[in-house]
């Protein structure tokens, strides 16, 4: 054959869709004499990134960890001296919703709104919908839902649950969940008590709290004695329930009650005047040695009627006495009206700072402190230097550090490696270092892992700070000494046998090329099959042969290995082979049209197979040619029903239901058909009138008349919104009007909407009613202006005692 043009026989598709992070492989072959050369271009003449791969005489072009940015038309080009020919795909990427934001517990009072958002991203973008207890949320009357945001208004107890939220696009679906406890109970003071005794000191502002747990919250007011108190010059009454008295005198004193209402609850408060309190001797900055004890005073003189506290504090933060008993102890008690000393005993390095004596009593806090400074332990050590190593010790010399006063007497040794957390003590010899040697040798290191050291010195005072750290080294490898943990396995697909693992952590695997050893054999025999795998981190073999007999058990061992040879096994698992399908299909399918979206499926469940059965699932199609399936519902359990939703309206589908379990699905059965309702009608109401008589709302309509594709009427439902406290009320009628009994104090908006079997139809443009009883002031007062033009027309008084006029043209004054 003569020479002749490249002709590429073997081309990828136009089109090639890429899921993130996945392996992407285009390939191209040609024919041609001389022997064309392949090379590669992206139309938008972007270079390719470093991770781009070409194989097999660029035949193959590969792209790992695909990404938003690998996207675009490719071009494969082959060429020799009689010409050049090329193809082009273009790759396109797509994701699986993740979160952005998510919704967390809520915890709110009966009345109160709640608001949830959530947000996921994905490509396509995703969509939302919201569950409550496992059910559908739908949005309407309170409950209101836009994409990922959920609110409910004015809750009840109803309300609380667990509640989701659901985000999906065609490459997957992801949930969020939190609860909703929606509280109400009665006011109670039990979680928020008020002090029986309260003690003033003359001049001063005193507050008086009143914050009863209520559930909606309650409303308080404040008795002094048995008056009602009222806002004055000096006494302030805050909607939180605090009343506060400004200037005490003495004729303020007496018994003070709240009364909280949603229930109520009272406590009694009575105010006493003292005398100023003063600190007579207060703590004083000193140096100590550490290991001695001291006492830091602090005495006050106080007004013998008060109850004095005090309490100590250490750089800023409260002693503990109990955590704390072996150093710090109260001299004088607790509340003693004189003394309030500290003793501190076998003081370390660590108790020196500033102390802070904190006199409380009924009416003020004092306060006194002072600086206590403390001999400190060694200096670190310096110049750490790893002399020498092997597979698991390493020998260590140092410099000494500062002794500050007290001789060292010895060194201790901490490593730290990429695997551990912080600085960890390791074993040395010698075992006890002594503050004279200043090399050791740590042992028990492991193999082929790279440490860093530092060596901490002690005196009489304590241990000091850390030196630097050495420089890092590793160790040298040796044979695997551990063994994988958790063998187990099974699953999988019709004569596969599947074995899992936990990996050896890398900090144990004891040098280069690890990989594993898996060993099994049938359960009764004595001959072990083995595998190798040369990768570190696999956790999972598959092994395949058609004899294996389906859910069979086998003995199981998995070891590891390394360049330096093999370690030992784990202990024996018993693992089962993987299990066959369902061979039976479910029997007597039916399907019934619920609504122009919803279809009920049923079947009668599988009685007697050889194969587990976990689960149905039904798949859906709407060409009986079944060119590509439209959706599948999957249920686990015993279940004989499931409904489908998101159909279409007035359109056939074919059902059929299959058993699935590990090994996949089972056959089909035979498939049924069933037409969706026809989708309810899309007209709304129109031509609405109304007539306002008082707070009587007569509403009529024209009749909706369904298309023929459209499924019939069968009545009206009318919803109409309180806007005081956002309550949906509705009314469901055959006829064409409807007489309404509204509350004349409330605003209200009113909607018409069809019902037929295939739902609910367009609603019809809402209708605004203003509060009724300011309506008919405004009427009134036009009616008086209006009166010598009017003496003609017919008069009637209204239930408010206002004249009203008869006329059409003044219902614009009840609404809008």
């Amino acid at each position: 054959m003569g020479e002749y043009e490249p002709k590429i026989e073997l081309h990828f598709p136009d089109t090639i869709p890429a899921a993130k992070g996945s392996t992407l492989k285009l390939e191209c072959f040609a024919l041609g004499n001389p022997v064309p050369k392949i090379s590669w271009r992206r139309t938008s003449d972007v270079s390719f990134p470093n991770k781009v791969k070409l194989k097999n005489s660029n035949a193959i072009l590969e792209i790992p960890s695909f990404q938003q940015e690998d996207t675009g038309t490719y071009e494969c080009i082959a060429e020799n001296s009689r010409g050049k020919n090329a193809v082009r795909g273009r790759l396109s990427f797509h994701a699986t919703p993740h979160w952005l934001q998510t919704m967390t517990d809520t915890s709110l009072s009966i009345e109160e709104n709640l608001f949830w958002e959530c947000k996921a991203n994905g490509k396509p973008k995703p969509s939302y919908s919201w569950l409550k207890n496992g059910e559908t949320l739908i949005s309407e009357g309170r409950v209101q839902i836009e994409n990922g945001a959920l609110s409910i208004s004015s809750l009840n107890l109803s309300d609380g649950g667990m509640y989701q939220c659901v985000a999906e696009n065609k490459h997957g679906i992801i949930y969020s969940s939190a609860e909703l406890m929606v509280l109400a109970s009665a006011p109670s003071f039990s979680q928020n008590p008020l002090s029986r005794v309260l003690k003033a000191r003359s001049g001063c502002d005193v507050s008086l709290d009143c914050r009863p747990h209520a559930s909606p919250r309650a409303i308080s007011l404040w008795k002094r004695g048995t008056e009602i108190l009222q806002r004055s010059e000096r006494i302030s009454l805050f909607p939180n329930g605090t009343l506060k008295i400004a200037n005490v005198t003495k004729r303020d004193g007496g018994s003070y009650t709240c009364i909280a209402k949603n229930q109520f609850g009272t406590t009694m408060l009575t105010l006493l005047l003292t005398e100023p309190t003063r600190i007579s001797q207060g703590p004083s900055s000193t140096e100590i040695t550490v290991g001695e004890s001291i006492v830091l005073p602090c005495q006050v003189t106080a007004d013998p009627a008060l109850d004095v506290a005090f309490f100590w504090a250490f750089n800023g933060q409260p002693i503990d006495f109990h955590q704390d008993a072996d150093h710090f102890e109260r001299v004088g008690g607790v509340s003693s009206s004189f003394s309030g000393d500290l003793m501190i005993r076998n003081i370390q390095l660590n108790h020196g700072g500033k102390y802070i004596c904190l006199i409380d009593t009924d009416v003020e806090s004092l306060s006194a402190d002072a600086i206590l400074v403390v001999k400190g332990p060694p200096s670190p050590p310096d110049l750490v230097v790893v002399e020498e190593v092997t597979d698991s010790t390493a020998q260590l010399s140092w410099s000494p550090g500062q002794d500050n006063g007290s001789p060292i007497t010895g060194y201790v040794i901490q490593a730290r490696t990429p695997f551990t957390v912080g600085w960890q003590a390791v074993d040395t010899v010698p075992e006890a270092i002594n503050g004279n040697t200043l090399t050791a040798t740590v042992v028990g290191l492991n193999a082929w892992v790279e440490y860093e050291f530092r060596v901490l010195a002690s005196n009489s005072v304590g241990m000091g700070e850390p030196s630097p750290p050495s420089t890092k080294i590793r160790t040298e490898d040796a044979m695997p000494d551990t063994a994988p943990t958790d063998v187990g396995g099974g699953g999988g697909t019709k004569s596969e046998l599947v074995i899992t693992w936990e990996p050896v952590p890398e900090e144990l695997q004891n040098g280069e090329g690890f990989g594993y050893i898996i060993a099994f054999r049938p359960v009764g025999l004595v001959t072990w099959t083995r595998a190798v795998i040369s990768a570190p981190s696999v956790t999972r073999y598959v092994y395949r042969n058609d004899t294996i007999p389906p859910f069979s058990p086998f003995n199981v061992k998995v070891g590891g290995f390394n360049n330096r040879g093999e370690g030992p096994f784990s202990s024996i698992a018993t693992v089962f082979s993987a299990e066959e399908v369902p061979s039976v299909a479910p029997e007597r399918v039916s399907a019934k049209s619920l609504s122009a979206a919803d279809i009920e499926v049923t079947w009668e469940p599988i009685a007697s197979t050889p194969e587990r059965v976990l689960g149905y699932e039904v798949v859906y199609w709407e060409d009986d040619t079944k060119p590509d399936t439209v959706g599948k519902v999957r249920i686990t359990g015993n279940y004989t029903a499931v409904n489908v939703s998101g159909l279409q309206g007035n359109t056939q589908y074919y059902l059929a239901v299959c058993a699935f379990n590990t090994a996949g699905t089972g056959p089909q059965s035979i498939p049924v058909n069933v037409t969706t309702k026809k989708p309810p009608p899309g007209q709304p109401p129109q031509n609405v009138e109304w007539n306002l008589t008082g707070s009587q709302l007569v509403l009529q309509w024209d009749p909706v008349i369904a298309l023929e594709t459209e499924s019939e009427v069968t009545g009206y439902i009318v919803l109409y919104r309180r806007h005081r406290n956002n309550d949906m009320y509705s009314i469901i009628t055959s006829k064409t009007s409807v007489e309404l009994t509204l509350n004349p104090n409330d605003n209200y908006v009113i909607q018409i909407k069809t019902l037929s079997e295939g739902g609910l139809g367009e609603g019809s443009e809402p209708i605004h009613i203003h509060q009724l009883s300011m309506s008919v002031i405004s009427c009134c007062r036009l009616l008086f202006c209006l009166l010598p033009a009017l003496m003609s027309s017919y008069w009637v008084f209204n239930q408010f005692g206002c004249l009203n006029i008869l006329l059409c043209s003044l219902q614009s004054f009840s609404a809008s």
